[in-house]
């Protein structure tokens, strides 16, 4: 059985070669672990194109026309300072417009931005806790992703 994804990454990591998200694809870590037993081919990848995600509307119905059944938005709308705050609309509006499956988050949290927002703060309320779960791996994971 395989699933055809697509990714939405912050624009402010534009130049992000994909590295983690690809790793974590192929050893099906953080995110990407609810397809242990599936192939998962990419069907595309690309930015919001900033803020306010101007991008989000034309890169959904890209993926679409290329079969994806599930848009991940990535962990760098999690995890950067400060957190992305369209992501709870992003996923709206892509669920509501195209009817596709959205998963927040890409590949596991690195440590240090778990120690750097633990110290902040940023994820005690508790909305954020649905948001991180999906790539909150155990320690070994998130420091090799550091």
């Amino acid at each position: 059985m395989s699933i055809k994804i697509g990714i939405i990454i912050c624009d402010r990591y534009r130049r992000c070669a994909g590295g983690k998200c690809l790793r974590a694809i192929k050893n099906r870590e953080g995110a990407f672990s609810v397809y242990a037993d599936q192939e998962v081919e990419l069907v595309g990848y690309t930015t919001c194109d900033g803020c306010p995600g101007g991008n989000i509307e034309y890169a959904g119905d890209e993926m679409l026309k290329n079969d994806a059944e599930v848009i991940h938005l990535a962990t760098g709308l999690v995890v950067g300072y400060p957190p992305c705050p369209n992501i709870v609309t992003f996923k709206d509006f892509l669920e509501a417009r195209y009817d596709v499956k959205v998963a927040v988050g890409t590949h596991p949290i690195p440590q240090k931005y778990l120690d750097m927002h633990t110290r902040l703060g940023t994820w005690e309320d508790p909305s954020w806790k649905s948001l991180i779960k999906p790539t909150m791996s155990d320690e070994v994971i998130r420091k090799a992703y550091n």
